[in-house]
């Protein structure tokens, strides 16, 4: 099994229920914005939940000023030392790409600052958290010179760089964690160009 995520599902009827219930929540936090009508599915994509693991682990690494290494060539021991450190870092409750649920939940393209901690009650999956396509965005450039991406100052991906993340190759030491950022940086994209969520499900 693995995650999926989607921009324009939660405009689709078999997720109206889904929406009225963000929107009623994120209305009582005092944020205005809502899932504009219609369906649009713009961007869709999927992962194992193992690759997203491994971003926020190269993700967390560089926060701390520590060696980036890919995943495969470390030992199950190291790995595990190093998810330590991502929960550390997630319990600081100040970044997008950790704090959100693995495997349900939104972001919204709204600049929010921190994550938004919903009430317990909203209703709204992902454990109430709501994160911002925008500040996820921001995450993403800011650790991927560590794994040798560099996108354009405007935070589009030159054409050659594009063409090489879509064609990645199974012997590339950082392949998973790659494929990730770049599938979470085409849904961050098409989530502010569209005004709609990017949906985990």
């Amino acid at each position: 099994m693995g995650l999926s995520i989607s921009v324009g599902l939660l405009g689709t009827p078999d997720m109206r229920d889904d929406a009225r219930t963000l929107h009623r929540a994120l209305e009582a936090a005092g944020v205005a914005w809502r899932e504009p009508a219609g369906a649009d599915a713009s961007f869709s994509a999927g992962f194992p939940y193992s690759f997203l693991t491994g971003l926020r682990r190269v993700y967390a690494l560089h926060r701390l000023g520590e060696p980036v290494t890919p995943a495969r060539r470390v030992s199950p021991e190291q790995y595990e030392e190093d998810l330590e450190l991502v929960d550390e870092e997630t319990y600081l409750f100040d970044s997008h790409l950790l704090c959100h649920s693995d495997c349900e939940g939104y972001y919204i393209p709204v600049d929010l600052g921190d994550p938004l901690f919903l009430p317990a009650d909203s209703g709204v999956p992902g454990g109430a958290m709501v994160g911002s396509s925008q500040n996820l965005l921001t995450e993403l450039h800011s650790f991927a010179p560590a794994l040798g991406i560099h996108p354009n100052p405007d935070g589009s991906l030159p054409p050659a760089e594009a063409a090489r993340l879509a064609t990645l190759l199974d012997d590339e030491p950082f392949e998973p964690e790659l494929f990730t950022w770049h599938q979470l940086h085409q849904a961050c994209h098409a989530s502010v160009a569209s005004g709609r969520a990017i949906v985990f499900g």
